[in-house]
């Protein structure tokens, strides 16, 4: 039901933006969140956003360089990543819960629903 893309190679300081597509839902609204996960570690949050966008939610190592955003009318959820460093790179996913407004918690636990995942990779 989630399609992520929008991942590809750039340099340490370029820009990229990842989209995310619900491409059915039964009813009801639903926040929207992307994580990430690097090679050997585990899966990460980066960003949430609630149904109706008023309220954000990123991890510590993207603040300031990472905005999340939404177009409710799409069914989409938009990642735009600045500055981007080697630690970045990793394969994000899109997630969304179950029928909720806004995200239960930050954990993957939280989280029911994900996309297959699109790779980010920044090279120095």
């Amino acid at each position: 039901q989630l399609a992520e893309s929008g991942g590809g190679l750039v340099q340490a300081g370029d820009s990229l933006e990842l989209t995310c597509t619900a491409s059915r839902r039964t009813s009801g609204s639903y926040a929207m969140g992307w994580f990430r996960q690097a090679p050997g570690k585990e899966r990460e949050f980066v960003a949430a956003i609630s149904w109706s966008g008023d309220s954000t939610y990123y991890g510590d190592s993207v603040k300031g360089r990472f905005t999340i955003s939404r177009d409710r009318t799409k069914s989409t959820v938009y990642l735009q990543m600045n500055n981007l460093n080697p630690e970045d790179t990793a394969v994000y996913y899109c997630a969304a819960p179950a029928y909720s407004d806004y995200p239960r918690g930050l954990k993957v636990s939280d989280w029911d629903y994900w996309g297959q995942g699109t790779q980010v990779t920044v090279s120095a």
